[in-house]
């Protein structure tokens, strides 16, 4: 079984991937695999009835690609398991926004995983968005991957994870120092 760095720990990853065939063909509900399963955005649109009744609402999660607009799935939060964010390379950087707008726009509060071509060094820009668990490639060491969440103590920029800047943070112990002085 494979593994994935969840919540800041390395767990077992019980859920299969599904992905579209390389004509870009979605396979059939009958085809997919036994278990827990993780579907592209466009066969959870075309099937959502029939793999909820085969399968119950707790062992599926959607995949969005980059181009997915997460609005296409908030009515469904309730249905599953995870929401799964693709990156098909690593120069592509638009799933970083589908989180923070799943997490600030939509209030999504379940698993956000990050699949594809996922690497150590962007661990915690995907933390700071809003991804809670990621499947890194599987040539990557997910014990060193672990290492990249302390690398860094102090961010300058506001994110999901803190959304005030370095110098607003400053701003605020200055004044609770002066008001206790």
């Amino acid at each position: 079984m494979a593994s994935i760095i969840k919540d800041r720990a390395i767990v077992n990853d019980d859920f299969t991937v599904v992905r579209a065939a390389a004509d870009g063909a979605l396979p059939e509900v009958s085809a997919l695999p036994a278990g827990k399963i993780i579907v592209p955005l466009a066969l959870w649109q075309a099937s959502r009835d029939e793999l909820t009744a085969s399968r119950g609402v707790q062992e599926i999660g959607v995949w969005l690609a980059p181009d997915s607009e997460p609005v296409d799935i908030v009515a469904d939060f309730d249905k599953l398991a995870l929401i799964a964010v693709d990156f098909p390379v690593f120069r592509d950087g638009r799933g970083y926004s589908t989180a923070r707008l799943l997490r600030e726009r939509y209030g999504y509060k379940g698993e956000i995983r990050a699949i594809g071509d996922v690497l150590r060094d962007q661990i915690r820009f995907y933390e700071r968005c809003g991804f809670n668990a990621y499947a890194l490639r599987a040539d990557k060491d997910l014990n060193d991957a672990l290492k990249a969440f302390t690398e860094f103590t102090v961010q300058y920029q506001g994110a999901f994870d803190d959304p005030s800047p370095l110098f607003r943070r400053r701003e605020a112990a200055a004044a609770a120092q002066k008001a206790t002085a």
